[in-house]
């Protein structure tokens, strides 16, 4: 599972760039997602859009991830397609992670010309 992740002040943006997150790269995601959040930060944000499928297995790891940041820092989601969001209304994990429709405006990488 290839990611992309972009420090952006107190907050880490971690970009999912395959389409499955599922039982033959679950544990690859897991590890690398570790990775990425190694720097200090208050908040991690996955942004899920270019994911398709996610079974019991992603959903699994990015429940790991979740508990791995520990209390003090959170895990937020944005981006699900309506085959993820499925996933995450049926296992009531909605009502766990903080689930944005998109990136938030303040996250979104400023355009060529665009000053932030």
């Amino acid at each position: 599972m290839q990611l992309l992740a972009e420090q952006r002040g107190e907050v880490i943006v971690v970009q999912a760039l395959g389409d499955r997150i599922d039982a033959a790269g679950a544990i690859q995601f897991k590890d690398r997602m570790r990775e990425l959040t190694q720097l200090p930060s208050l908040r991690v944000i996955l942004d899920l859009s270019r994911v398709a499928f996610l079974d019991s297995s992603g959903l699994g790891a990015v429940v790991a991830v979740m508990k791995a940041l520990g209390p003090e820092r959170k895990l937020e989601l944005s981006g699900l397609t309506p085959t993820v969001q499925k996933v995450f209304r049926l296992t009531r994990m909605d009502s766990i992670f903080i689930i944005h429709d998109q990136l938030p405006e303040d996250l979104l990488p400023a355009k060529p010309g665009q000053c932030r």
